[in-house]
């Protein structure tokens, strides 16, 4: 039976074995029945029939083993800000290894979320800064209208203390968020990224200005997070991609998906994928407000985007080797299934019965849903927890 896990009788070769699923890793091209070998946190061995006992052998029957789940866009910094999921259960029962917190924590804030979250949970955790000092504490406040909270000498000697954490900075720019104009902190927030050699992330969506305005501001990498929103100023107008948005993609600019609570509009996203334009990476904006719905967690993201068309090679390749390298992490052998490589591993499964998979604004698609079985972090074994949704 798929995913049943068994312990070993006699002295193994292996401390886990995952036998007989379909190993997928789009980083190689590698898809095949066959069995993933794990010993001392590294993949030791990839193929099928693999001989020596192991400490635990998963029956992966039915089930694919695909690199560990990276998720760009979430926010785990629990019971300091009013976002914060629980990093475990959200994220690493649910099939992540790897977790990008998006600017819930700021330079006032931020030693307490790399020492309870970043060097506490057994997941691989990194962070945007966010270009306020407060970072968000809670999302009625609206960071960045205090400009004098923008410490930029601040930011810049943070992140160069901390390059293993903090990947860039993030920057929202909701008219809640920032006022009646979004100019005056996006000059703060590039000369934070200037001055750090590190990439901005930008909230997009009910800004004060239009988005061919904003993108002005951005250098190659950096990041246009909630790409398929449905709110005001996004990719699209009367229907069309922006000639900007893609004109910024060419100049090096890159996109993501970052479901969240609202900014995630099927409508929006057929247009664009008709117009052959696909985010980057699909992340799930994942937090205490959206883990029991709309978003839930990262595999039902990613079966969103297969029940609006896009072939689950070019999804999972934007969960697994796009964002590892990304955030660097490539050359360590992140983002892909390989002998002597992390063992950073997901396991998963397609639901037989549909589900009803709701986006941002409320519009419902009847679609299976993945179901992710276990999630092996630095070659442990993690048992993943149920789904907190209802069927159709």
């Amino acid at each position: 039976m798929s995913g049943t896990a068994q312990a070993a009788e006699t002295s193994p070769a292996y401390d886990l074995l995952l036998a007989g699923g379909t190993v997928i890793d789009p980083a190689s091209g590698r898809q095949e029945t066959a069995d993933v070998a794990v010993y001392d946190g590294r993949v030791a061995a990839i193929g099928p029939g693999l001989t020596g006992r192991a400490l635990w052998r998963v029956d992966c029957r039915g089930a694919m083993i695909t690199p560990g789940l990276i998720d760009f866009h979430v926010h785990i910094f629990a019971e300091v800000t009013t976002l914060g999921a629980p990093a475990e259960a959200a994220c690493l029962q649910r099939g992540v290894t790897t977790a990008v917190d998006a600017g819930s924590a700021g330079c006032w804030t931020f030693a307490a979320f790399a020492r309870h979250v970043a060097r506490q949970v057994p997941l691989g955790v990194y962070c945007f800064l966010n270009v306020a000092a407060t970072g968000i504490l809670d999302i009625r406040l609206g960071e960045n209208r205090v400009l004098d909270h923008l410490l930029v000498d601040d930011a810049v000697a943070l992140a160069a203390r901390h390059p293993d954490l903090i990947k860039g900075f993030k920057v929202r720019l909701g008219e809640q968020m920032v006022g009646n104009s979004c100019r005056p902190v996006l000059e703060r927030a590039r000369a934070m990224g200037d001055a750090a050699g590190l990439p901005l992330m930008l909230h997009i969506g009910e800004t004060p200005e239009p988005l061919p305005e904003i993108l002005h501001y951005l250098r190659p990498g950096d990041v246009v997070s909630h790409c398929y929103t449905g709110n005001r100023h996004g990719i699209l107008q009367d229907g069309a991609l922006l000639d900007a948005v893609r004109a910024a993609r060419d100049a090096g600019v890159l996109y993501d998906s970052a479901h969240g609570s609202s900014h995630f509009s099927y409508a929006v996203a057929r247009r664009a994928i008709e117009a052959g334009f696909l985010p980057d990476t699909i992340s799930s904006d994942n937090s205490l407000r959206n883990w029991r719905g709309p978003v839930h967690d990262l595999p039902t993201t990613m079966a969103k985007f297969v029940a609006l068309g896009v072939p689950f090679l070019d999804v999972l390749e934007r969960v697994t080797w796009r964002p590892a390298q990304l955030l660097g992490l490539a050359g360590e052998g992140y983002g892909r299934l390989q002998p002597g490589g992390p063992a950073d591993l997901t396991v998963l499964r397609w639901t037989e019965e549909p589900y009803l998979l709701r986006d941002s604004t409320g519009e419902v698609l009847q679609a299976p849903r993945l179901e992710p079985l276990y999630t092996v972090r630095a070659g442990h074994l993690v048992p993943c927890v149920p789904w907190r949704g209802v069927a159709a």
